[in-house]
């Protein structure tokens, strides 16, 4: 008998899905959201042609505002006034721009927590530095796939052990059909039992002892049969030493564990800390973090990889409530009027095990002493990293003189054939050295005074000075394109608070098409 009711009509995606389709399987509506509500501020100094490019690839993905600030409006002036950033989200500034002006939109951002993106492209080299607040969590950090998933498996709730024990208890007169189709981590449960029972109640700890237990699971597979093994037994054995470790916080989440807004939040501290103390309370009660709820793929059959995928979500709904009931305990106790929505708090404990937090630090100003002050470590480590022949650092370095040779002339180095390029050249490499030989006084390391050494850092050091000074100012559109390019991804990671960004600088040879990240 025909059905007297006709269906709805099937809803098809959105125009907005369909032209934001690949995106948003990356970031997803929230993310794309974040991006729609930012407001960025280009501050277009020099040629500019990377600061344009970076813009062009944050307006393309949809971002909400944006506004440009160049060298046609009196910007040096404007920009002194503090007012007129409050309305950004994010700013960019492309070099070369006045020491002063850098400082002041530097500080502002630092004490208002906007993020800052300080971008350098000259000739064949470019740059970009990152200012993240003082401290900057990031809770979708989309950790690589094939990390280590939490599935429990030596620590099972009561249901997860009974369906298992239910499944395999006559394991050995299922039929071959049946038996090569076992959810993977239902023999793992079952064999780990075998296991107990002959090991005193303890599981496999050292590399030793999963070696065994992992020939004990690889011996339950049937050969003769029609396709001459088991695939399900194969990912068992596979997963062993991937899978069979105890509960273990990263230091990532250990970092944000421990510090001071996560152990005693304030009636002013932000949503994400007063979760992050209601996770770490059920991490002392429980000794594991919430269940994520996700079943990682395997050969099974579909009822019963639907069944062991409805077991998990229902644990995670389960660690979710009660994590919830402590969030909401805490708003109550500060007296927070504000309730964090469920989403937020769910997308916090689907994720926590790859929570992290960055410490951001304050744009590198050069001055007009080189930098006299180094700590002593990090004068160590520069000089270390500056006697690698592969390193990028002479770039920065070259750059940082760039930076100063613009302040104290109030034109770029080698801009015209009006001013001698040798009077140039001797100019940056008196500040290059200055850094050097600051560096080499503070650093540690005896071997970081080594005559040889400091030579060959040198010549690395003024060679990339030639090249700045070569290009006179000038950006080559290539190399800027991808600057912009790279710009404009870290941008999205911190606009959409998913991916880890560069921590706090990278640097681009496009004579060698290399690249490297460094924090500075």
């Amino acid at each position: 008998m025909a059905a007297s009711v006709t269906p709805p009509p099937l809803q098809g995606p959105s125009s907005k899905e369909k032209k934001y389709d690949r995106q948003l399987r990356l970031w997803a509506a929230s993310g794309q959201q974040a991006l729609e509500e930012a407001h960025v501020l280009l501050v277009n100094s020099g040629p500019g042609v990377a600061g344009v490019e970076a813009l062009k690839n944050l307006i393309l993905p949809g971002v909400g505002n944006f506004t440009v600030v160049d060298d046609a409006t009196p910007f040096e002036s404007l920009l002194e006034r503090p007012d007129v950033l409050t309305k950004y989200s994010h700013i960019l500034i492309t070099a070369p721009i006045t020491r002063r002006t850098l400082s002041n939109i530097s500080e502002y951002a630092w004490e208002h927590s906007i993020p800052l993106f300080y971008i350098h492209c000259v000739g064949f080299y470019s740059q970009f530095s990152v200012q993240l607040p003082p401290q900057y969590p990031i809770v979708d950090t989309h950790p690589d796939p094939t990390s280590t998933q939490d599935l429990r498996l030596l620590s099972p709730w009561p249901e997860l052990s009974k369906y298992a024990a239910k499944t395999c208890g006559e394991l050995e007169t299922l039929s071959d059909h049946d038996h090569g189709h076992v959810p993977y981590l239902l023999l793992l449960l079952h064999y780990l039992e075998k296991w107990k029972a002959s090991h005193a109640g303890q599981y496999p700890g050292n590399y030793k002892e999963k070696t065994a237990f992992r020939d004990l699971v690889r011996a339950g597979a049937r050969a003769h049969n029609v396709e001459g093994g088991e695939e399900n037994y194969d990912e068992a054995v596979g997963a062993v030493l991937k899978s069979l470790n105890p509960p273990s916080l990263s230091s990532g989440v250990r970092d944000v564990l421990s510090v001071e807004d996560c152990t005693t939040p304030t009636s002013h501290s932000a949503n994400f800390w007063i979760i992050a103390h209601a996770i770490r309370s059920f991490h002392e009660t429980h000794s594991v973090l919430p269940l994520p709820g996700s079943v990682p793929d395997m050969k099974a059959q579909s009822s019963d990889y639907i069944t062991l995928q409805n077991m998990y979500k229902a644990k995670a709904r389960q660690d979710l409530t009660e994590v919830l009931h402590t969030v909401r305990a805490i708003e109550t106790r500060l007296g927070r009027t504000t309730a964090i929505e469920e989403k937020e708090i769910e997308a916090f404990c689907k994720n926590a095990a790859s929570v992290k937090l960055i410490h951001g630090r304050k744009l590198h100003i050069p001055d007009a002493k080189a930098h006299r002050n180094w700590p002593a470590d990090t004068a160590t480590a520069l000089l270390t990293a500056l006697h690698d022949q592969d390193s990028l650092l002479p770039i920065s370095i070259a750059l940082l003189a760039y930076d100063h040779f613009y302040n104290t002339h109030s034109r770029t180095p080698g801009q015209d054939d009006d001013h001698d390029h040798d009077d140039d050249l001797n100019t940056m490499t008196r500040y290059t050295d200055a850094i050097l030989s600051s560096l080499t006084s503070t650093s540690t390391d005896d071997k970081d005074k080594d005559n040889a050494s400091a030579a060959k850092a040198k010549t690395a050091i003024r060679n990339a000075t030639l090249e700045i000074l070569r290009a006179g100012g000038g950006e080559m559109h290539n190399i800027a394109a991808l600057t912009g390019g790279m710009v404009a991804q870290e941008v999205i990671k911190v606009v959409t608070k998913q991916y880890v960004p560069v921590d706090n600088r990278c640097v681009f040879d496009g004579i060698g098409s290399r690249s490297a990240v460094s924090r500075l």
